[in-house]
């Protein structure tokens, strides 16, 4: 393998946890929900998917208990912020705190334990093809199913009968009530599905990514799953590539460290977020405005009795 060639792949490993965090954010903003509380659905998703996997010494049992977690904090700021009309910025930094601190006593007896490498889909002749073989041919099943995941939502989105209804109700709330349409329900279904996707998210980061558990191991990557989502102008083609370019700059930032630039470690850690936001409001300039945030997207709805 050329040097090139595994500085490819790790860019695609590294990106992989922010698109599937921040497809699931960008579901739950188009239904006019803002969720600052993916940062502590995906550490929490990294703590039970890790200790599922090793409890029960199942790689499949972590994914599901990673995506039950993530979907259980998705549920609890549910209750807040549809079912108590809760301010959805308090309710949502509330459960990234919560998630962190709750993580960390939940991943503690698993510190030190490691895991198996997940298999990687392996084909003849074309997963030892030079370059495209191991990059496109030869990824684990979490790539395939991110890159698949950006499609979906984008199909969702622009042509299914529920998307419409979802954007509809991140447009105008009332509006979307007065026709009879079900807001609350529809806001619920998105909730949970971008607590799925944020758990699923952190459970690649601590099977795949790195293969332990580590209090705090997503390092701020919910945030900017959140980001991503505003600067890529609720567009999930653009949100891909926006995460691969975060990818990008996390792995060139590590190389550039190792081969001894003369700049601190703590400025060349910063670069990939710098280089991330620059690179995704020059996309956002570029369209002039083409994308806005969806109408109703933060404010609480409270249907009239």
């Amino acid at each position: 393998m050329t040097i090139f060639e595994a500085i490819l792949l790790t860019i695609v490993t590294a990106s992989t946890p922010l698109l599937l965090a921040a497809l699931g954010e960008l579901v739950v903003e188009r239904a006019g929900v803002l969720n600052l509380g993916v940062e502590g659905m995906m550490v929490m998703g990294a703590a039970c998917g890790f200790a599922g996997a090793v409890t029960f010494d199942s790689t499949l049992a972590g994914i599901l208990c990673g995506i039950l977690a993530g979907m259980v904090l998705a549920l609890v700021f549910a209750i807040a912020v549809l079912g108590l009309a809760v301010n959805q910025v308090a309710a949502g930094l509330a459960l990234t705190i919560l998630g962190l601190g709750l993580s960390g006593l939940i991943g503690q007896p698993f510190v030190g334990a490691q895991r198996e490498v997940i298999a990687h889909l392996s084909l003849p002749v074309l997963s030892d093809l030079p370059v495209v073989g191991r990059l496109v041919f030869g990824e684990d099943a979490f790539v395939y199913i991110s890159l698949a995941a950006t499609a979906t939502v984008a199909w969702f989105l622009a042509r299914s009968r529920a998307g419409l209804t979802l954007r509809a109700v991140g447009e105008n709330h009332g509006s979307a009530h007065a026709l009879g349409l079900p807001v609350l329900k529809t806001r619920l279904l998105a909730i949970l599905f971008g607590g799925a996707m944020a758990g699923l998210a952190g459970v690649y980061l601590s099977l795949v990514y790195t293969r332990f558990w580590s209090p705090g191991m997503t390092a701020g990557r919910g945030w900017i799953a959140v980001a991503l989502v505003v600067f890529a102008g609720w567009r999930p083609g653009v949100l891909l590539i926006g995460a691969y370019l975060f990818g990008a700059a996390t792995v060139l930032q590590l190389h550039a460290q190792a081969a001894g630039f003369g700049l601190p470690s703590q400025a060349l850690a910063a670069l990939p977020y710098l280089a991330t936001i620059v690179a995704l409001v020059l996309l956002s300039l570029g369209r002039k405005g083409a994308s806005v945030a969806p109408g109703s997207l933060g404010q609480p709805f409270a249907p009239d009795r």
